[in-house]
């Protein structure tokens, strides 16, 4: 029998061959976790270990906070939500150089709120903002650069369906994950608002103005949105205040969307039916990629990798900071060939017990992670987001696309930056 690191060493060469060979990484994590574990086990331990982590993912509470916040995503997805959002900032700060594109940022902002989805930020805005932009001249590389950029936000503005799946994988508290996603994921709006304001400054070609609405037209908008903005304060403030748990907000969220689209009618039978069926589907996915992670993590756990890894680092005296940057870096590049739930779900079962054994916050950790996914969300050659785009505009290359997103790759550098060097930024809601 060969030794549990020759085992792990080649359960990894396999898992990565399968993946290359482009398995869905859900089923490569699942066969050679479940076939290292029956190797370095036993039929029947192996066999014991799967029907373990069903039982304890589905009687886990926490794990119901996902399926319900993806249903009130679906939800004002499928209602139109999204388009009074942007409505009601693009009568604010439509008639200013790059407005609508400033106003497509700030409504992704506040529809992830409601989504808890990137993917359905993108696909909202694309559909909503795009045809406004192109109206009034905008250029191609702005439009399509700011909503592939935007719908980003909705990985780390709270509820996020990353730092879920990171909550549940580390056992770290949901509800300070979406506190301490927060302040980094207002400011992210804000750094791509002052890009977009720096291009338009100099070529005011890119975004010309649109007229400037009345007062009584911004009321109005706002007025559109005023159940919903309640919604949104009632769900993450009684987050912050502790009102009530991740999974208690999670079920306010998901009924007062329904409620709120079904008296406004909004909400068709049709419209929540293909809501209900998308949040099981996805749930399943999801699902699906935890239990093979969970397999695999107990096949890598008996090889003793992790542990012979993190003996490795802390050998080499190496700070805690440039550990994490390190691993930042793999995660950039990770991220242009794994989608992000399959790559939180591989990865993290490795890094984490490494920067918990350097005595790193786990909270801070976590919005880093996502940071860096956020990035390789708008980046070739994955880059999920920018083909969302392509789909919607087909007109547009997808060279275009990718060349507009490259100044918003930059400013999430800088944002980056600024969240590894201030920790107090992502930690200031949670020490409150």
């Amino acid at each position: 029998m060969l030794s549990p690191e020759i085992a792990g060493l080649i359960g990894f060469i396999i898992l990565f061959g399968l993946i290359a060979l482009r398995m869905p990484i859900a089923f490569a994590m699942g066969i050679v976790g479940f076939g290292g574990f029956w190797y370095m086990t036993s039929w029947t331990a192996v066999t014991n270990r799967m029907a373990s982590v069903v039982f304890e993912l589905l009687s886990n509470f926490t794990f119901g906070v996902l399926p319900l916040f993806l249903l009130m995503a679906q939800v004002t997805f499928k209602s139109g939500i999204g388009k009074d959002l942007y409505d009601l900032a693009a009568r604010w700060l439509g008639h200013r150089p790059g407005g609508l594109a400033m106003a497509t940022v700030f409504g992704c902002a506040g529809f992830a709120a409601v989504s808890a989805s990137s993917i359905a930020t993108a696909a909202t805005f694309g559909l909503v903002a795009l045809p406004e932009m192109k109206r009034y001249k905008y250029s191609p590389k702005l439009a399509t650069g700011c909503i592939a950029a935007g719908g980003t936000i909705g990985s780390l503005i709270p509820p996020s369906g990353i730092l879920i799946i990171y909550g549940i994988l580390t056992e770290s508290s949901i509800g300070k994950l979406f506190l301490a996603g927060l302040i980094p994921g207002i400011l992210e709006a804000f750094v791509y608002v002052m890009v977009i304001a720096l291009m338009c400054w100099r070529d005011p070609k890119l975004g010309p103005p649109a007229p400037k609405a009345s007062m009584r037209e911004r009321l109005r908008a706002f007025l559109k949105v005023g159940e919903i903005t309640l919604l949104i304060v009632l769900v993450l403030g009684g987050l912050m205040i502790g009102w009530f748990t991740p999974t208690e907000a999670a079920a306010i969220g998901s009924g007062g969307a329904i409620l709120i689209t079904v008296l406004r009618g909004r909400l068709s039978w049709p419209q929540f039916r293909d809501a209900v069926v998308s949040t099981l589907t996805t749930s399943g996915f999801i699902f699906t990629i935890l239990i093979m992670a969970f397999m695999l993590n107990g096949f890598v756990a008996l090889t003793n990798i992790p542990y012979a890894i993190t003996d490795f680092v802390q050998s080499l005296a190496f700070p805690a900071w440039g550990v994490v940057l390190v691993i930042m870096v793999i995660y950039f590049f990770l991220g242009m060939v794994l989608d992000t739930a399959g790559m939180m779900a591989l990865t993290v079962p490795i890094f984490f017990p490494i920067v918990q054994a350097l005595g790193v916050d786990p909270i801070w950790f976590g919005i880093l992670v996502v940071r860096a996914m956020e990035v390789a969300m708008i980046t070739p050659p994955i880059g999920i987001t920018v083909y969302v785009m392509s789909g919607i505009a087909p007109d547009v290359p997808l060279t275009t696309i990718f060349k507009g997103i490259i100044p918003f790759v930059i400013a999430d550098l800088i944002h980056i930056a600024l969240l590894f060097m201030f920790p107090m930024i992502v930690l200031f809601l949670v020490t409150l």
